[in-house]
């Protein structure tokens, strides 16, 4: 019982990731409460949070792959998008290139309801799974979710802060007399 407080699993790393992921999810959960500004003001801040907590996520060998669970249904996760759609309309769609295959530089349409209902989903299973009382439920959340970190939910963050970006740019007073020195 001893090594239990020095596995991977409790480490600070995890325990942050842990308080940036469930405000996200808290957030997102209330998402009808919140101005579309506002919205767009907390995902531009709370998306490089997630990113960069996420790629500082132990590894984790897993003692038990049969511990692992999803816990966000189906209909939780199109109530979400619907909300998050309207929320975000006529804004929604955006371009983006996907990299994975480097033989395709044909851009792809991309959804910001459909990226944060799928980042969503993952943060929510693995807060769910995590509060299980056992090490191998806790194992599996956190080495399922860097696994999904890698292949999934942090290009959906990549991706959807890029969008993000030019819809806060486009809302900026430019100022046609300035002159911007980048160096």
């Amino acid at each position: 019982m001893s090594e239990i407080p020095n596995h991977p699993v409790y480490s600070k790393n995890v325990f942050e990731f842990i308080t940036v992921a469930n405000d996200f999810c808290i957030f997102l959960a209330k998402i009808e409460t919140y101005s579309k500004q506002e919205t767009i003001d907390y995902l531009q801040k709370v998306c490089p949070l997630l990113y960069i907590k996420g790629a500082l996520l132990p590894d984790v060998e897993v003692s038990n792959p049969d511990a692992n669970e999803r816990f966000v249904t189906e209909g939780d996760w199109e109530t979400l998008f619907n909300d998050l759609r309207n929320k975000f309309r006529p804004e929604d769609e955006f371009w983006f290139i996907d990299n994975s295959d480097i033989n395709i530089n044909d851009p792809i349409k991309g959804s910001l309801a459909e990226h944060f209902a799928d980042i969503y989903q993952d943060m929510k299973d693995f807060l769910m799974l995590y509060q299980k009382n056992t090490l191998d439920a806790k194992e599996n959340a956190v080495s399922g979710l860097k696994h999904l970190f890698a292949i999934h939910w942090g290009l959906r963050i990549v991706n959807a802060m890029k969008a993000l970006h030019y819809i806060t740019l486009k809302s900026l007073p430019v100022d046609e007399d300035a002159s911007y020195d980048i160096f």
